[in-house]
C-alpha cells in the first residue's frame, strides 16, 4: 500500500494566531506554508484579508497568496488543483507542507481529496439565478437550497451568496447535489494523512477581544483607503469581503466611521463563529486553546510536540485527538 503524504494543517477562526503558529512550525520542521484562505488569494486586499507581511513570514516560503485579480472567478476545485501542485513541489524538495488558513471548505476539500464535477457554465441559468438573487434575496435562495440539499444549506450563511448560487447552479445543471458529489468523490480516497491542529479559546470573550483589537489595527493600517479603492473599481470580490462591505454604508454617508467599524467587529465575530462551527464537525481536529497558555512559545512547543510525534511515525499514524495525546 502506498504511503500517504503527511500533511500538517493549522486551522481556526480569524485572529486566533494561525499565521504565527504556521510560521513557527515551518521554521522548526523545515516546512513551507500553503495558504487556505479564500480572500488572501486576491491582490490588493492585504489589510482586509490579514495577509501576512514579509516580517510575519520570517523568511518562510508561503504559497497561494495574492496571485489573483479581484475580478477573476475562482472555485474550490481550482484551489485544490493548485494547492495539490504546491504540495507535490514542496514534498519533492524534501520539505514539509503546512496548510494554514480559516476557509474550512478549502481545507476539507483538499485533505479529503474532494473531486468537483467541472460542468460547462450555463450562462442562461447563471443569469437567471443572479436575477433571482437581486429580486428575491439570498435568504429565499438559501431556503430553496435547503429543500434539495439540506446538508449544504446548513453549512452556508445567507451572506455567502457565491456558494449558494454555485450549489443551486450545480444541482439544476446536473441533478446531483454538492453533498452527494462530495460523498461519491470521497470513495476515491485521499493521498494525504492530515494532522489537523485547530486553534480556539475556552472563553469566547478572549477571542472576541483579539478580533476587536485586530479590526482597530486594520483601521490604523489603512483599511478605509483600501476598501474605498477596491469598491471604486466595482469589483464583486471586494463587495463580498469582510472588511470592505461593512464600510459601504460609511462611504454612502449612511453611518459614521465609528459605527461602520463597530459593525465590522460584530460581523467578524459572527464569521469566527461560523469558522468554528465548520471545524467542530471534523472529529480529527486536535484543539489547542490559546487562552490556556501564558505565552506563544509554550503554545508553539505543544503544537510542535504533536507534529514531531506525527512525523516520527512517518506521518501515517491515526491522527484522532485521543490517539495523538496518548503518544506525547
Amino acid at each position: 500500500m502506498n504511503k500517504k503524504i503527511p500533511l500538517i494543517v493549522v486551522a481556526g477562526p480569524t485572529a486566533s494566531g494561525k499565521t504565527s503558529l504556521g510560521v513557527e512550525l515551518a521554521k522548526r520542521l523545515k516546512g513551507e506554508v500553503v495558504s487556505a484562505d479564500s480572500m488572501q488569494i486576491y491582490k490588493g486586499m492585504d489589510i482586509a484579508s490579514a495577509m501576512p507581511t514579509e516580517e510575519e513570514m520570517q523568511g518562510v516560503p508561503h504559497h497561494m497568496l495574492s496571485f489573483l485579480s479581484q475580478g477573476e472567478r475562482y472555485s474550490v476545485a481550482a484551489y485544490c488543483e493548485q494547492a495539490n501542485r504546491c504540495i507535490s513541489d514542496i514534498v519533492s524538495r524534501g520539505r514539509q507542507p503546512i496548510i494554514v488558513g480559516g476557509t474550512g471548505l478549502y481545507i476539507s476539500s483538499l485533505v479529503d481529496n474532494i473531486e468537483f464535477t467541472q460542468e460547462a457554465t450555463d450562462l442562461e441559468l447563471r443569469e437567471k439565478l443572479n436575477k433571482r438573487l437581486e429580486t428575491e434575496g439570498a435568504a429565499a435562495l438559501l431556503e430553496e437550497l435547503r429543500v434539495v440539499d439540506p446538508e449544504s444549506a446548513a453549512r452556508l450563511h445567507e451572506n455567502d451568496t457565491k456558494r449558494i448560487l454555485r450549489a443551486l447552479e450545480l444541482y439544476y445543471q446536473t441533478g446531483v447535489t454538492i453533498t452527494e458529489q462530495t460523498r461519491l468523490s470521497r470513495l476515491n480516497g485521499s493521498p494525504y494523512n492530515p494532522l489537523i491542529i485547530g486553534l480556539n479559546a475556552h472563553e469566547r470573550e478572549y477571542l472576541y477581544e483579539r478580533i476587536n483589537r485586530r479590526v482597530s489595527i486594520m483601521a490604523e493600517n489603512g483599511l478605509v483607503d483600501e476598501a474605498r479603492r477596491c469598491l471604486d473599481e466595482n469589483k464583486a470580490t471586494a463587495a463580498q469581503a469582510i472588511g470592505h462591505k461593512e464600510l459601504m454604508p460609511y462611504f454612502r454617508g449612511e453611518m459614521t466611521l465609528y459605527e461602520a467599524l463597530d459593525n465590522l467587529r460584530m460581523q467578524t465575530r459572527r464569521y469566527a463563529k461560523r469558522q468554528l462551527t465548520w471545524l467542530r464537525r471534523d472529529d480529527r481536529v486536535n484543539w489547542i486553546f490559546i487562552d490556556e497558555y501564558a505565552d506563544f512559545g509554550s503554545l508553539a512547543d505543544y503544537a510542535h510536540s504533536l507534529c514531531e510525534k506525527f512525523l516520527e511515525e512517518g506521518g501515517q499514524m491515526n491522527c484522532h485527538p485521543k490517539k495523538v495525546k496518548e503518544l506525547i
